[in-house]
Protein backbone atom coordinates (compact mmCIF):
# COMPACT_ATOMS: atom_id res chain seq x y z
CA UNK A 1 0.00 0.00 0.00
CA UNK A 2 2.08 3.01 -1.54
CA UNK A 3 0.53 7.00 -0.26
CA UNK A 4 -0.83 8.51 -3.04
CA UNK A 5 1.12 11.11 -4.90
CA UNK A 6 -2.00 13.56 -4.90
CA UNK A 7 -3.28 13.08 -1.36
CA UNK A 8 0.65 13.42 -0.37
CA UNK A 9 1.06 17.09 -2.49
CA UNK A 10 -2.18 18.21 -0.56
CA UNK A 11 -0.64 16.82 2.75
CA UNK A 12 2.65 18.95 2.16
CA UNK A 13 0.81 22.13 1.11
CA UNK A 14 -1.74 21.86 4.00
CA UNK A 15 1.14 21.13 6.55
CA UNK A 16 3.65 23.23 4.76
CA UNK A 17 6.04 20.37 5.82
CA UNK A 18 7.81 17.28 2.81
CA UNK A 19 6.82 14.00 3.94
CA UNK A 20 9.40 12.08 4.57
CA UNK A 21 7.80 8.62 5.99
CA UNK A 22 4.03 7.06 5.09
CA UNK A 23 3.71 3.79 7.42
CA UNK A 24 0.56 1.36 6.16
CA UNK A 25 -0.70 0.79 9.29
CA UNK A 26 -3.65 -2.58 9.73
CA UNK A 27 -6.64 -2.48 11.48
CA UNK A 28 -9.28 -0.77 9.75
CA UNK A 29 -12.16 -2.47 7.54
CA UNK A 30 -13.60 0.42 5.81
CA UNK A 31 -10.49 2.83 5.45
CA UNK A 32 -6.50 2.20 4.83
CA UNK A 33 -4.48 3.96 7.05
CA UNK A 34 -0.94 5.84 7.55
CA UNK A 35 1.57 6.77 10.47
CA UNK A 36 2.51 10.15 8.45
CA UNK A 37 5.49 11.74 9.26
CA UNK A 38 6.36 15.21 8.09
CA UNK A 39 10.20 16.97 7.71
CA UNK A 40 9.41 19.21 10.50
CA UNK A 41 8.99 15.79 12.81
CA UNK A 42 5.06 16.21 13.31
CA UNK A 43 3.50 12.50 13.30
CA UNK A 44 -0.06 12.21 12.37
CA UNK A 45 -2.64 9.81 11.58
CA UNK A 46 -4.03 9.80 7.73
CA UNK A 47 -6.79 7.87 6.69
CA UNK A 48 -8.31 7.38 3.11
CA UNK A 49 -11.03 5.51 1.66
CA UNK A 50 -11.03 3.31 -0.50
CA UNK A 51 -13.33 3.25 -2.60
CA UNK A 52 -14.42 6.95 -1.81
CA UNK A 53 -16.95 7.50 0.05
CA UNK A 54 -18.35 10.80 -0.07
CA UNK A 55 -18.44 12.83 2.98
CA UNK A 56 -17.96 10.10 5.67
CA UNK A 57 -14.19 11.60 6.74
CA UNK A 58 -16.31 15.00 6.45
CA UNK A 59 -18.85 13.37 9.06
CA UNK A 60 -16.35 11.30 11.53
CA UNK A 61 -14.26 14.65 11.67
CA UNK A 62 -17.68 16.28 13.02
CA UNK A 63 -18.44 13.64 15.05
CA UNK A 64 -14.94 13.98 16.73
CA UNK A 65 -15.15 17.40 17.57
CA UNK A 66 -18.68 16.64 19.12
CA UNK A 67 -17.75 14.56 21.33
CA UNK A 68 -14.36 17.09 22.27
CA UNK A 69 -17.31 19.39 23.68
CA UNK A 70 -18.37 17.12 26.21
CA UNK A 71 -14.26 17.46 28.12
CA UNK A 72 -14.41 13.67 29.19
CA UNK A 73 -13.00 10.95 27.10
CA UNK A 74 -9.99 12.03 24.94
CA UNK A 75 -10.33 11.76 21.37
CA UNK A 76 -7.88 12.52 18.79
CA UNK A 77 -7.45 16.15 17.17
CA UNK A 78 -9.07 16.72 13.91
CA UNK A 79 -6.16 18.43 11.47
CA UNK A 80 -8.03 18.16 8.20
CA UNK A 81 -11.02 16.40 7.13
CA UNK A 82 -12.52 16.39 2.91
CA UNK A 83 -13.98 14.07 0.82
CA UNK A 84 -10.80 11.95 0.07
CA UNK A 85 -8.88 11.69 3.84
CA UNK A 86 -8.97 13.00 7.16
CA UNK A 87 -5.59 14.05 8.76
CA UNK A 88 -5.52 13.43 12.93
CA UNK A 89 -3.43 13.58 15.68
CA UNK A 90 -1.58 10.44 16.21
CA UNK A 91 -2.13 8.83 19.38
CA UNK A 92 0.59 6.58 20.79
CA UNK A 93 -0.66 3.37 22.42
CA UNK A 94 0.48 2.02 25.77
CA UNK A 95 -0.82 -1.14 27.88
CA UNK A 96 -3.90 -0.30 30.12
CA UNK A 97 -3.44 1.16 33.57
CA UNK A 98 -4.44 -0.90 36.18
CA UNK A 99 -7.77 0.60 36.54
CA UNK A 100 -8.19 1.57 33.00
CA UNK A 101 -11.75 0.23 32.72
CA UNK A 102 -12.94 1.19 35.94
CA UNK A 103 -11.69 4.82 34.92
CA UNK A 104 -13.20 4.53 31.61
CA UNK A 105 -16.32 3.60 32.82
CA UNK A 106 -16.81 6.80 35.11
CA UNK A 107 -15.47 8.79 31.98
CA UNK A 108 -18.00 7.78 29.85
CA UNK A 109 -21.11 8.46 32.55
CA UNK A 110 -19.49 11.81 32.31
CA UNK A 111 -19.95 11.91 28.41
CA UNK A 112 -23.20 11.08 28.91
CA UNK A 113 -24.01 13.57 30.93
CA UNK A 114 -23.45 16.24 28.36
CA UNK A 115 -26.67 16.98 26.72
CA UNK A 116 -28.78 18.52 24.06
CA UNK A 117 -32.59 19.41 24.06
CA UNK A 118 -33.30 17.36 21.56
CA UNK A 119 -32.61 13.87 20.00
CA UNK A 120 -30.66 12.83 16.81
CA UNK A 121 -27.90 15.50 15.41
CA UNK A 122 -27.46 18.67 12.97
CA UNK A 123 -26.33 16.27 10.71
CA UNK A 124 -26.89 12.54 8.95
CA UNK A 125 -23.47 10.65 9.56
CA UNK A 126 -22.73 6.62 8.60
CA UNK A 127 -22.79 3.67 11.28
CA UNK A 128 -20.00 1.78 9.62
CA UNK A 129 -20.30 2.35 5.78
CA UNK A 130 -24.06 2.73 6.40
CA UNK A 131 -26.15 6.41 6.44
CA UNK A 132 -27.27 6.83 9.73
CA UNK A 133 -29.88 9.50 9.37
CA UNK A 134 -30.00 11.57 12.59
CA UNK A 135 -32.37 14.69 11.61
CA UNK A 136 -35.23 14.35 13.40
CA UNK A 137 -39.01 15.48 12.46
CA UNK A 138 -40.95 17.48 14.35
CA UNK A 139 -42.63 14.55 15.31
CA UNK A 140 -39.60 12.69 17.26
CA UNK A 141 -37.72 15.67 18.29
CA UNK A 142 -38.26 15.51 21.99
CA UNK A 143 -39.80 11.75 21.42
CA UNK A 144 -37.56 8.70 21.64
CA UNK A 145 -39.66 5.90 21.01
CA UNK A 146 -40.39 7.50 17.57
CA UNK A 147 -36.97 8.60 16.72
CA UNK A 148 -35.10 5.54 17.84
CA UNK A 149 -38.11 3.20 15.56
CA UNK A 150 -38.13 5.65 12.53
CA UNK A 151 -34.46 6.75 11.99
CA UNK A 152 -33.06 3.28 13.79
CA UNK A 153 -34.82 0.26 13.33
CA UNK A 154 -37.26 1.44 10.30
CA UNK A 155 -34.28 2.92 8.81
CA UNK A 156 -32.41 -0.59 8.92
CA UNK A 157 -35.68 -2.53 8.05
CA UNK A 158 -35.98 -1.07 5.07
CA UNK A 159 -32.53 -2.20 3.58
CA UNK A 160 -33.01 -5.53 4.67
CA UNK A 161 -36.09 -5.68 2.22
CA UNK A 162 -33.43 -4.04 -0.17
CA UNK A 163 -30.90 -6.72 0.32
CA UNK A 164 -33.53 -9.31 0.36
CA UNK A 165 -33.29 -10.09 4.17
CA UNK A 166 -36.60 -9.40 5.09
CA UNK A 167 -38.30 -12.71 4.45
CA UNK A 168 -41.47 -13.62 6.34
CA UNK A 169 -40.45 -14.39 9.22
CA UNK A 170 -38.24 -11.09 9.98
CA UNK A 171 -41.31 -9.16 8.62
CA UNK A 172 -43.67 -10.74 11.09
CA UNK A 173 -41.62 -10.27 14.05
CA UNK A 174 -40.49 -6.53 13.01
CA UNK A 175 -44.62 -6.02 12.52
CA UNK A 176 -45.48 -7.13 15.92
CA UNK A 177 -42.08 -4.99 17.13
CA UNK A 178 -43.66 -2.09 15.93
CA UNK A 179 -47.01 -2.56 17.55
CA UNK A 180 -45.07 -2.24 20.88
CA UNK A 181 -42.30 -0.21 20.73
CA UNK A 182 -44.28 2.57 22.74
CA UNK A 183 -44.46 0.13 25.55
CA UNK A 184 -40.58 -0.83 25.27
CA UNK A 185 -39.20 2.70 25.14
CA UNK A 186 -42.09 3.99 27.75
CA UNK A 187 -39.63 5.35 29.73
CA UNK A 188 -40.21 9.22 30.40
CA UNK A 189 -38.12 12.68 30.23
CA UNK A 190 -35.46 10.90 28.56
CA UNK A 191 -32.41 13.06 28.31
CA UNK A 192 -30.79 13.20 24.99
CA UNK A 193 -27.26 12.09 26.21
CA UNK A 194 -24.22 12.86 23.50
CA UNK A 195 -23.28 9.15 22.09
CA UNK A 196 -20.13 7.94 20.44
CA UNK A 197 -22.89 5.58 18.61
CA UNK A 198 -20.23 2.84 17.70
CA UNK A 199 -18.58 1.70 20.79
CA UNK A 200 -16.93 -1.86 20.59
CA UNK A 201 -13.65 -2.86 21.69
CA UNK A 202 -12.16 -1.92 18.00
CA UNK A 203 -13.17 1.90 18.75
CA UNK A 204 -11.42 2.42 21.41
CA UNK A 205 -7.31 2.27 22.45
CA UNK A 206 -5.14 3.36 25.11
CA UNK A 207 -2.73 6.12 24.80
CA UNK A 208 0.54 6.49 25.77
CA UNK A 209 -0.54 6.91 29.42
CA UNK A 210 -2.72 3.75 29.36
CA UNK A 211 -6.20 5.95 29.48
CA UNK A 212 -8.88 5.27 27.15
CA UNK A 213 -9.33 7.28 24.24
CA UNK A 214 -12.31 7.10 21.40
CA UNK A 215 -12.28 7.11 17.77
CA UNK A 216 -14.32 6.01 15.11
CA UNK A 217 -17.63 7.64 16.45
CA UNK A 218 -20.88 7.39 15.27
CA UNK A 219 -22.39 10.76 16.87
CA UNK A 220 -25.57 11.38 18.08
CA UNK A 221 -27.76 12.45 21.05
CA UNK A 222 -30.10 9.69 22.52
CA UNK A 223 -31.04 7.31 25.05
CA UNK A 224 -27.38 6.38 26.85
CA UNK A 225 -28.53 3.18 27.02
CA UNK A 226 -27.98 2.44 23.66
CA UNK A 227 -24.45 3.48 23.53
CA UNK A 228 -24.20 0.81 26.93
CA UNK A 229 -25.86 -1.98 25.03
CA UNK A 230 -23.38 -1.53 21.56
CA UNK A 231 -20.62 -2.53 24.34
CA UNK A 232 -21.89 -5.25 25.25
CA UNK A 233 -21.87 -7.11 21.86
CA UNK A 234 -19.11 -8.71 20.03
CA UNK A 235 -17.31 -9.76 23.37
CA UNK A 236 -18.47 -6.86 25.92
CA UNK A 237 -16.23 -5.18 28.51
CA UNK A 238 -14.71 -6.22 31.70
CA UNK A 239 -17.59 -5.41 34.58
CA UNK A 240 -16.01 -3.11 36.29
CA UNK A 241 -16.78 -0.88 33.31
CA UNK A 242 -20.15 -0.74 34.28
CA UNK A 243 -20.03 -0.70 37.58
CA UNK A 244 -18.19 1.89 37.51
CA UNK A 245 -20.38 3.74 34.91
CA UNK A 246 -23.22 3.02 37.15
CA UNK A 247 -21.81 4.59 40.57
CA UNK A 248 -21.18 7.60 38.67
CA UNK A 249 -24.82 8.07 36.57
CA UNK A 250 -27.14 5.43 37.90
CA UNK A 251 -29.01 3.30 35.07
CA UNK A 252 -33.44 3.68 35.38
CA UNK A 253 -34.99 0.50 36.07
CA UNK A 254 -35.72 -1.91 33.27
CA UNK A 255 -32.57 -1.25 31.31
CA UNK A 256 -31.89 -5.02 30.84
CA UNK A 257 -35.62 -5.11 29.48
CA UNK A 258 -34.61 -2.83 26.95
CA UNK A 259 -30.78 -3.63 25.85
CA UNK A 260 -32.29 -6.02 23.15
CA UNK A 261 -34.15 -3.20 21.40
CA UNK A 262 -31.09 -1.26 21.12
CA UNK A 263 -28.67 -4.27 20.50
CA UNK A 264 -31.14 -4.79 17.28
CA UNK A 265 -30.24 -1.88 15.51
CA UNK A 266 -26.28 -2.62 15.30
CA UNK A 267 -27.10 -6.58 14.67
CA UNK A 268 -29.34 -5.44 11.83
CA UNK A 269 -26.89 -3.17 10.33
CA UNK A 270 -24.29 -5.90 10.25
CA UNK A 271 -26.92 -8.53 8.61
CA UNK A 272 -27.41 -5.68 6.10
CA UNK A 273 -23.46 -5.14 5.90
CA UNK A 274 -21.74 -8.11 6.48
CA UNK A 275 -24.89 -10.65 5.52
CA UNK A 276 -26.93 -13.78 6.34
CA UNK A 277 -24.24 -14.67 9.38
CA UNK A 278 -26.26 -12.33 11.45
CA UNK A 279 -30.11 -13.46 10.30
CA UNK A 280 -30.81 -15.25 13.38
CA UNK A 281 -29.40 -12.98 15.70
CA UNK A 282 -31.59 -10.31 14.14
CA UNK A 283 -34.90 -12.65 14.27
CA UNK A 284 -33.86 -13.72 17.90
CA UNK A 285 -33.66 -9.89 18.68
CA UNK A 286 -36.97 -8.75 17.27
CA UNK A 287 -38.53 -12.57 18.72
CA UNK A 288 -37.84 -11.00 22.47
CA UNK A 289 -40.48 -8.68 22.85
CA UNK A 290 -43.29 -10.77 21.62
Amino acid sequence: MILNNSIRSKLEELKGSVVIDAIPLSGGCISNAFKITFADKDINLLKINVPDMGDMFIKEGHGLQELKKARAIRVPEVICCDTEFILLEFLNSAPKKKNFFEEFGRKFALLHKYTSNEFGFYENNYIGSTPQINLPDNSNRLNWASFYFNKRLLFQFRLLEKNGYADTAIKEAFRKLEGKIDSVLSETNVSPSLLHGDLWSGNYMSDENGIACLIDPAVYYGHREADLAMTKLFGGFPQTFYDSYNEAFPLRDGWQYRENIYKLYHIMNHLNLFGGGYYSQTLSLMKSYS
